[in-house]
């Protein structure tokens, strides 16, 4: 099958969040089992022009009543001889080191343009190269405009049987912007209510995404489900009942051969499912001591990487005379590590708590090899999330043997399954209401179970590191095939 993934962002390329991870790592499953897959997205600044080839001549992309000129640059997806990768590089739209705003900062204003250039791109693009995809899957609201101008200009000019579909990554971000941006977007104003980009005078790129495309996707399927419903589904939740027939809930992977205890490149000691104590107690020593912990091992240790923003939880974590992290640290006698960072309060907030708790330490930002290091020293791992699409750092926890307490909500709900004190069954420790109390009480329960019930916890944990074969992208990869199927039957 020919398949064409539409993207904002890819890895290693570049990244933002889990949606460019999972673009790439269902890229390569797909070509790994024998399927002509391609990628295109922008080349940003932070993208090397030398380490890629230029393609012969200029593209022209139309954009409103004018066309621009772009260059497309190639290169192969490390990892993944033979899957092209197409990089449109067109200066003003992004020639900046942001993918979606100012890093830190608030959202560029002319996304919808920005955008516009990718998605129309993408159509000429195949032209460019003779290579008309059976599938173009689009990701997230700023490729949304590729499954609507397939279904309402494309099919006339050599797409009549290729099939749309849209991955819905994150329904908290939607793409609203004015709608005098919509000349720019190459469908006519004929189709503007049709292809569902209407929102109370506005435009809404991801609402049209979800009209437009043949099918529908997200990333786990209790995130489907919670999509549906008014509280999950940020006012788009009437489209997608009306389309619950074309909306499938396919929990993303994880990359195995990186995330993995036994050959991980990042620990001071690798270990497996039996050999989990000792190397576990080895990595949470280098950790401590990383991180400027005192060097104990009869201290449970309690982590968490993540992005400092509300839909984390972190309010309810973090917030002064609300959070609890305080009353973790202080009343459960714990070591705790935080990696991240996003709002200025919070990371404000961190630094201060961390001058009055000697056993809470943070570094903000990211570091790939800490983060490793975390998974594997911790015993615990805390997303006290207040939605979660799919999630990736509760599949690490697993299986790096780190127990996973989180509140139970899309991906999480899916990966994660309750303890049971009784029949000493489950991975992890959860809670459903989103409040400081809950998430104090479930770290306490795992705190409780460390300590008390060290042969249930060792149980969970070991149980935990051998199910790592469930989070393998082949067995995504094989469910958008399906998708993709049905996508072609609707088409047909």
């Amino acid at each position: 099958m020919k398949i064409l993934m539409v993207t904002a962002e890819a890895v290693p390329f570049a990244k933002s969040g889990g949606l460019a991870d999972m673009v790439s790592a269902l890229s390569i499953a797909l070509h790994k089992a024998g399927h002509d897959v391609r990628i295109v997205m922008p080349r940003y600044y932070a993208i090397d022009r030398a380490k890629a080839k230029k393609l012969e001549g200029p593209l022209g992309v139309p954009l409103g009543n004018q066309e621009i000129w772009t260059a497309v640059y190639e290169t192969v997806m490390p990892g993944a001889e033979g899957l092209p990768v197409y990089f449109i590089d067109h200066e003003e739209s992004f020639g900046r080191d942001g993918i979606y705003g100012v890093p830190g900062g608030s959202d560029f204003p002319d996304n919808p343009a920005r955008f516009s250039v990718l998605c129309n791109g993408a159509f000429q693009l195949c032209h460019k190269i003779d290579w008309i995809p059976e599938i173009i899957h689009a990701h997230d609201w700023p490729t949304a405009l590729a499954t609507v101008l397939l279904k309402f200009r494309e099919e006339s000019r050599g797409f009549a049987k290729t099939a749309g579909v849209f991955t819905i990554h994150n329904m908290g971000y939607q793409g609203v912007y004015p709608k005098s941006f919509y000349p720019l977007l190459g469908v006519g104003w004929e189709h503007f209510l049709a292809a569902g980009f209407e929102d109370w005078n506005r435009i809404n790129f991801l609402k049209a995404g979800l009209s437009s495309a043949q099918m529908l996707t997200t990333v786990s399927p209790t995130y489907a489900q919670e999509i549906c419903t008014f509280e999950g589904g940020f006012g788009m939740d009437g489209i997608l009942r009306d389309r619950g027939e074309d909306l499938a809930g396919i929990l993303n992977g994880v990359d195995i051969e990186v995330w993995n205890p036994e050959k991980d490149t990042y620990l001071p000691k690798n270990y497996t499912s039996r050999t989990f104590k000792v190397g576990k107690a080895a990595n949470k020593a280098v950790l401590q001591h990383t991180m400027g912990l005192d060097i104990r091992d009869d201290v449970p240790l309690i982590s968490m990487i993540t992005r400092l923003v509300d839909q984390k939880g972190i309010a309810e974590v973090f917030a002064p005379a609300y959070g609890c992290l305080y009353q973790i640290c202080a009343d459960l006698g714990v070591q705790f590590v935080v990696l991240g960072s996003g709002e200025a309060w919070c990371e404000a907030e961190i630094r201060n708590l961390e001058g009055k708790l000697p056993n809470f330490r943070a570094m903000l930002g990211y570091n790939e090899t800490l983060s490793h290091l975390i998974e594997a020293g911790s015993d615990m791992f805390l997303m006290p999330s207040r939605y979660e699409p799919c999630g990736l750092n509760q599949m690490y926890s697993l299986i790096y043997g780190t127990l996973p307490i989180v509140r139970r909500t899309g991906g999480l709900a899916d990966t994660v399954k309750q303890y049971n004190e009784e029949t000493r069954e489950g991975t992890g420790f959860m809670f459903d209401f989103l409040t400081p109390k809950s998430v104090f009480d479930t770290v306490a329960w795992g705190v409780y179970t460390w300590r008390n019930s060290r042969l249930k916890f060792a149980t969970m944990q070991s149980r935990a590191i051998k199910a790592r074969q469930q989070f393998g992208w082949d067995i995504a990869a094989g469910k958008y095939l399906d998708v993709y199927r049905k996508a072609l039957e609707k088409k047909a």
